[in-house]
């Protein structure tokens, strides 16, 4: 049953990212100045749950100045590193995968 439904989740989920209704972690650090977009979830509830370890980890990462929000969107990119005016595509991977 619970694969059922975690490809019932992943087809929803690409679905509503495909027309700009899925929910994204938008995180800003000021140092290094660069944007991050993490996603797509289906709620709020579960972005900003999920926000907790990508902070986490920019922090371990060295990044200060964070903000976090979360917002229904439809990045171009995944990573805005503003400091060295460039803009990275990291492969989207579903929210899901690698997990069981």
């Amino acid at each position: 049953m619970k694969t059922i439904w975690h490809n019932l989740k992943e087809v929803l989920i690409n679905t509503f990212d495909s027309i700009g209704l899925a929910w994204w972690v938008e995180i800003v650090t000021q140092n290094p100045r660069c944007t991050y977009y993490f996603g797509p979830f289906l709620s709020s509830s579960e972005a900003r749950l999920s926000s907790i370890g990508y902070i986490e980890d920019l922090e371990i990462e060295g990044a200060t100045g964070i903000s976090v929000r979360v917002k229904r969107c439809k990045p171009n990119n995944l990573t805005i590193a503003e400091d060295l005016g460039e803009r990275f595509d990291r492969k989207v991977k579903p929210v899901f995968s690698g997990q069981i």
